[in-house]
């Protein structure tokens, strides 16, 4: 088949069952050396690009389309017989790398940025690992007990729009055509981020600012204007879409030209700059609606908790079915019993590691232990039912949320300065990537379902793709706080980190907090959530730097202009409009792969000592006129490719 049944996105009608691609009653080539090696080479190229681009502009983009392309085109030109149960676990194993990094580089770089004002501070890579891999191991143990309701008791009620389009990739897309487009992009969009982070041949930031009459707007008005023209961030944007990269967006706009302007026209802020009015006032208040936005979510999600905590109750009593003993290979789980004793494990590990490799106190190590068991589970439906609506995890509120209340908690147990701060970016570390590693992997084991996948396979190699992944963004993370670092000028943004440090810092040192501008944003969020409005994107846009937005918006442009029906698309319309987006979505995963990637072999560059960029020349007005040149090119480049027939 290469399309799934049609009853595969609709509610089943009484009495009807839902039969996989891959029958169940059939044994099928799913682990294998291919698949698994494959799997695991995924999770390394994509966990150090995920990171980079994360850590440059915060948004990873979900690595599972990309990976599916891959491995359906290698199966394809390798000529590989009966390959789609194999092709599900590359992506299963690949994908673990865009979750682990998610988790971690939300949280984890903030140890270097409170080091850079704490030198005795220390960092070790074997923090940044065991932090990553104990938070995956614990995502995982969590949801499988709730795979049956999200996947099967729920069949047709969540639209699951990643593991949909995954899926489809996987099933329709097993040939060689898909790939040229893919490495073409990728090439393209490499060359250009590569030749703009390497060596500076135009400016990668266009601000209103660089010519005169928009300073004096900014300095006056307080209103900029600024846009990344990176190829990466422009593909994110497409994949994301228009009507959410505008809700980001119009978060941004509406702290940048509205807020601000208003703030530096008060008494007192008229002579300070745009940008630290966004940082000392701006940002804070994103904070508090992001924060906001993670209760929403576990209240919106509170019913789905305890159904899915009353399935999950009746088969370790023995009331219900043992799925890991059952009759069809396509409900065969890891066993509960089982799954109870290695949950156990990992929360001891988790325990021992905060008591010797965090806190170095076992009464703190101890309460530290118990809010990230109790908040990493429930927010782990939390996460699995966002990916489940709307294919977004709202994973930083949540971890911001998380350190709020954690903070408060360990500064009560006497945990506090320094020490303190650390312990509590490395906690948050271990919840920020249970929740990430959580709702990543509700889109495999529905993909998985769809196609017919055995889901104790997929349970036990996403460990392997976790541990992968977490080593890699480990060492990643430390290549890049030593080339560009995320603090000063030049540095990478790390905007989700930044904001964990900015709220640590205060509450661990005796500072206090700026309490009324989180609550301002909570305010704002509780406000958006009544009229209706998605508050975790807005939120987001709040929070995030106006340049790094904005591309998101022409991304997203550039896909509904791809999708606009045209009068010689005929009859077959839609057909025609869905491998026009496509085509699109292959460029676009091009575009984030090449560019994530050979930004990261740019860091490596620097890295080594070999420094080419030209600084007096990438500041010039005859650079920020060729980048304005380059990036109209890529995006046309962009609408014709995918446009083409």
């Amino acid at each position: 088949m290469n399309k799934l049944p049609e009853n595969a996105a609709r509610p089943l009608k009484s009495g009807e069952k839902y039969e996989p691609i891959l029958r169940s009653d059939k044994e099928y080539p799913e682990v294998t050396p291919y698949s698994v090696g494959i799997g695991v080479f995924m999770a390394v190229i994509f966990s150090a690009a995920a990171a980079y681009l994360g850590l440059k502009v915060g948004q990873v983009f979900e690595a599972a389309i990309p990976i599916a392309i891959i491995a359906v085109s290698l199966s394809s030109l390798l000529n590989r017989k009966n390959a789609l149960g194999e092709n599900v676990m590359i992506q299963s194993i690949g994908a673990s790398s865009g979750v682990v990094v998610a988790g971690a580089i939300f949280t984890l770089p903030a140890l270097y940025i409170l080091q850079a004002k704490y030198p005795e501070m220390t960092v070790s890579f074997f923090q940044i690992f065991l932090s990553s891999l104990l938070g995956g191991c614990l995502g995982i143990l969590f949801l499988i007990p709730f795979r049956k309701y999200f996947v099967q008791e729920k069949h047709g009620e969540y639209p699951f729009p990643e593991a949909t389009a995954t899926t489809q990739v996987l099933v329709s897309g097993e040939s060689s055509s898909q790939a040229k487009p893919l490495i073409w992009a990728a090439a393209i969009g490499g060359l250009y981020d590569f030749v703009v982070s390497t060596f500076g041949l135009w400016t990668e930031q266009l601000s209103t600012r660089m010519v005169g009459l928009g300073e004096t707007v900014a300095s006056k008005c307080k209103l900029v204007f600024s846009i990344n023209t990176s190829a990466a961030v422009l593909g994110l944007g497409y994949i994301i879409g228009l009507k959410y990269s505008a809700i980001i967006c119009a978060g941004s706009f509406f702290i940048w030209w509205v807020l601000l302007p208003v703030l530096g026209s008060m008494p007192g802020l008229e002579d300070v700059d745009p940008q630290v009015l966004f940082t000392s006032y701006g940002r804070n208040i994103g904070i508090g609606a992001i924060a906001m936005a993670g209760l929403i979510g576990i209240v919106r999600s509170w019913s789905v908790i305890k159904s899915a905590i009353s399935l999950a109750s009746k088969e370790l009593g023995g009331r219900g079915k043992d799925v890991a003993q059952a009759s069809l290979r396509t409900e065969r789980d890891l066993s509960m019993k089982l799954l109870i004793v290695a949950i156990i494990v990992a929360l001891v590990c988790t325990l021992v590691f905060f008591w010797l490799g965090v806190l170095h106190n076992l009464w703190q190590a101890f309460v530290a232990f118990l809010v990230v068991a109790v908040i990493a589970f429930l927010f782990t439906t939390v996460a699995a039912n966002a990916i489940a609506i709307v294919g977004s995890n709202p994973v930083s509120g949540m971890t911001l949320m998380t350190l709020i209340i954690a903070s408060v908690v360990f500064v009560a147990v006497g945990m506090k300065g320094i020490s303190g701060m650390a312990g509590a970016m490395i906690i948050g570390g271990v919840v920020c990537t249970a929740l990430s590693m959580a709702g990543g992997f509700i889109t495999d084991l529905k993909i998985g379902y769809w196609i017919g996948s055995t889901p104790r396979k997929q349970e036990t190699w996403k460990f392997l793709g976790t541990l992968v992944s977490a080593a890699t963004v480990g060492g990643v993370m430390i290549v890049l706080n030593k080339t560009y670092g995320f603090t000063g000028e030049n540095a990478l943004v790390a905007p989700q980190a930044n904001a964990m440090a900015a709220v640590i810092e205060p509450l661990m040192s005796g500072q206090g907090a700026p309490w009324m501008l989180y609550l301002a944003g909570a305010a704002f969020a509780l406000i958006l959530c009544h009229l209706g409005a998605p508050v975790l994107p807005f939120a987001l846009g709040m929070f995030i730097p106006l340049s790094l937005n904005t591309p998101l918006l022409v991304g997203g442009g550039i896909s509904w202009l791809v999708r606009r029906k045209k009068e010689s698309d005929g009859e077959t319309a839609e057909a025609k409009i869905q491998a026009r987006h496509d085509k699109g979505t292959l460029i676009a995963s091009g575009f984030i792969a090449g560019g994530a990637l050979m930004g990261v072999v740019s860091a490596v560059v620097k890295f080594c000592g070999a420094d080419c960029f030209l600084t007096g020349w990438a500041e010039s007005g005859a650079a920020a006129a060729m980048g304005l040149v380059a990036y109209a090119a890529l995006i046309v480049y962009f609408i014709i490719a995918a446009k083409r027939k």
